[in-house]
Order: C-alpha cells, then sequence, then structure tokens
C-alpha cells in the first residue's frame, strides 16, 4: 500500500517538473521571438543592466549631437546669408566708385552732379538696408553680442552702431549666428589708414595724392601743414609741425608731380600753388562705411569745377571708399572661414555618431544570424520535449489489459 503510494506520488511530481520545463522553454522562445522581434539582446534594463547602462549613455550623446547639429544648420544658415549679403554690398560699392569717378570730371554741369550724388544716395540706402538684414528667425545678422530690431540707425549726424560690438567665440560643434556689425561696418580708416591729406581753407590750385608710409619708425603721429609761397615767379615750400610749431622743413623748391617728404611720410603734390596756399597732413581716425559714402557724396554734390579740389577730392574718396570695401571683403572672408569651419564640424559630429551608434548597438543590439539559430535550436528542442511528454503521458497499465 505504502509502495503504491510512493509510486503514485513520484509519477504526478515526474509529470510536474516535465510541465515546469516544457513552459521554462516556452517562455524562452516566447523571450527570443520578442527579441528577434525587436531586433534587440537587452530589451529591459533588468536583461542585462550594465549593457543597459551603456547604450543609455551612448543615445544621450547621440541625442545630443543631433541638437547640436540642427543648432550649427540654423547657424551655416545665418553666415551662408551673411556671406551673401556682404557680397551684395561689395557690388554696390563698386558701383558707387564707378560713380565717384564720374563725378571727378570737371566737366560735369549741377544737374549732372545732382543725378550722380542723388544715385550715390540710392545705393548708400540699399547698403545700409543690406547691413540690417536679418535670418530666417528674425534676428540681424550683423547684431554683434545683442542689438536692437535694426543695429544701424540713420540718425541727423550719420549711422550709429545701437548693439553690443563684437562676435559670440566659436567652439568645437558650435558657430556665431550673428556676424560683428562694428568691425565690419563702423571701423574704417580715413585717409590712407595713417593719416590724411586735406587743403587747407581756400586752396583750390594745389592738390595732393592720399601719400604713404616711407619708414614707420620716423612716425611721429603730428599734425603738420604744407604752406607754399610764391616770390619773383619761385614757388617754395615749408612743412610746419603744428603740434610742436616748429618747422620741419623751410623753403624748399616745389616741382609739381615731385614727393614731398617728411618724418616718415610722403605724398606727391601737383597743381600750380597760389601763395598762402597749403596742404594740412593729420593722423588718419576711423569712421563707418556709410561716414566714407557721405563724405564721397558731399564731395560729387559740392563739385566745385576747380581741377586741383576736384582731384583732390576724388583721390581720398576712392583711397577711403576702397578701405571700406577691403572691410567688408575681409568680413566675407571671415563668414567663408566660418562656412569652412561648419563643414568640418559637421565632418566631425557624423564621425562621431557612427561610433555612439556603434557602441550603442554593440550594447544592445542583437546579432540576428546567431539569435535565429539558437531558436531554431530551442524551438526543436521544445518539440521533441512536447512529443516525448505525450508519448509518457500515454503509458497506462489499462493499455495492456485486455
Amino acid at each position: 500500500m505504502s509502495s503504491a503510494a510512493i509510486t503514485r506520488t513520484a509519477t504526478a511530481d515526474a509529470y510536474a517538473a516535465s510541465l515546469a520545463r516544457l513552459s521554462e522553454r516556452n517562455n524562452t522562445l516566447v523571450s527570443m521571438q520578442e527579441n528577434m522581434t525587436a531586433g534587440k539582446r537587452v530589451l529591459r534594463a533588468s536583461d542585462d543592466p550594465a549593457a543597459a547602462a551603456q547604450a543609455e549613455r551612448a543615445r544621450t550623446r547621440l541625442a545630443r549631437v543631433e541638437t547640436d547639429q540642427r543648432a550649427l544648420e540654423v547657424q551655416r544658415n545665418s553666415l551662408n546669408e551673411a556671406e551673401s549679403t556682404l557680397g551684395s554690398t561689395n557690388t554696390l560699392m563698386q558701383r558707387l566708385r564707378e560713380l565717384i569717378v564720374k563725378g571727378g570730371n570737371t566737366a560735369l554741369q549741377p544737374t549732372d552732379r545732382a543725378a550722380v550724388a542723388q544715385e550715390m544716395r540710392g545705393l548708400r540706402d540699399q547698403i545700409l538696408t543690406l547691413a540690417n538684414t536679418k535670418d530666417a528667425n528674425g534676428q540681424p545678422l550683423f547684431g554683434g553680442l545683442g542689438s536692437a530690431d535694426a543695429p544701424f540707425v540713420d540718425q541727423v549726424g550719420g549711422v550709429v552702431f545701437d548693439a553690443l560690438p563684437g562676435q559670440a567665440a566659436p567652439t568645437g560643434t558650435a558657430l556665431p549666428a550673428t556676424m560683428d556689425g562694428f568691425s565690419t561696418w563702423m571701423d574704417v580708416p580715413t585717409g590712407n589708414g595713417v593719416f590724411t591729406v586735406a587743403q587747407a581753407a581756400g586752396t583750390t590750385n594745389v592738390f595732393s595724392d592720399q601719400g604713404q608710409v616711407t619708414n614707420p619708425t620716423l612716425l611721429t603721429g603730428h599734425n603738420y601743414s604744407v604752406q607754399f609761397t610764391v616770390a619773383a615767379g619761385v614757388t617754395t615750400y615749408t612743412v610746419m609741425d603744428t603740434t610742436t610749431a616748429t618747422a620741419v622743413a623751410s623753403n624748399q623748391p616745389y616741382t609739381a608731380g615731385q614727393p614731398v617728404s617728411f618724418d616718415g611720410l610722403s605724398l606727391v603734390v601737383k597743381g600750380t600753388p597760389a601763395n598762402g596756399e597749403a596742404l594740412q597732413i593729420a593722423p588718419a581716425g576711423r569712421d563707418s562705411v556709410f561716414g566714407t559714402i557721405d563724405r564721397a557724396i558731399a564731395s560729387v554734390q559740392a563739385g566745385s569745377g576747380q581741377v586741383g579740389t576736384t582731384s583732390h577730392d576724388v583721390a581720398r574718396a576712392l583711397t577711403e571708399i576702397d578701405a571700406a570695401m577691403a572691410r567688408v571683403s575681409a568680413a566675407r572672408g571671415q563668414a567663408g572661414e566660418l562656412l569652412a569651419r561648419a563643414d568640418s564640424i559637421t565632418d566631425l559630429q557624423a564621425g562621431r555618431s557612427i561610433q555612439l551608434e556603434a557602441d550603442r548597438s554593440r550594447a544592445e543590439d542583437l546579432d540576428m544570424v546567431k539569435a535565429l539559430s539558437d531558436f531554431k535550436t530551442q524551438e526543436t528542442a521544445y518539440s521533441v520535449a512536447l512529443q516525448t511528454y505525450a508519448q509518457i503521458q500515454k503509458l497506462s497499465l489499462f493499455n495492456y489489459l485486455g
């Protein structure tokens, strides 16, 4: 009796153990199928905590790279627009230069000069509009470190920069979205960049080019006056240092077209000076692109018809317009350099994304070939176990009783 009871209990336990193993194999198959459907080895942190943490770190860094790249594209678009705007500005300034040369014709009538000056004013207004151009997000392209709605304001005394000068520094993943409007538009040297030459009041017959530096070590930064004296048909000049009230050169013979040199600078003087006429030399200052254009317009508008005065005004206007164009071209080159840097950043970010994606994949993705092989093996074992259990379950003494 006890032996039979023990046997029945063992048989029931064996059946229960077999069912538990079948259920376990089935759960394993379901889990493997779930992994293959998702294509991932780690679906939950409990599957592999270390791998799940590594994959999460990779995803976080990938999201950061994508965010940085979206911001970079906005910055790239702004810089592209700034570069195009500066190119358009140079085109307009080249036309201004042509009009200055045209306005230097002493044969022009006042109505002709007025027409040239009017066209120049129209170009000046277009350039001001370009300087206040905004990007697609409504931010001024040349707003520097922060500006009002329009960084360049046209006032009675000229254009002023209503913004913070400067430009944000580029980083390893970002570029400045706006350029420094002050250095681009408001920092143009006057004269030749070192000194200016102007006709003294009442001087119309003698004029010069804008001069050049011959020896930087001799420059003093002083103001000078080149005074002409005509006596007995002989013209001489005296160079006075008006800062120290001393004579630098006295009663030098004058020859038209020959350079007048002193204290490290030189200028070519032309014309037939009248007694008492003079040229004034002063250290160069800084002005805006718009101030340079305004002076050129005023020179054309007020042309006196005097060859000396007109030639001098045209020479100065052309020199300063060339300096303004050089500033705009330099800013355009800077925009181009930043755009090239944007391409480099994009390439680096693409490589970083590939590496991070590889890290994430190694941590959580499934080897599909191995997974399929393991699944087939597990599936076959489960099928055999089911068939075996079914055969064992059919075993009964009643099958042999006839």
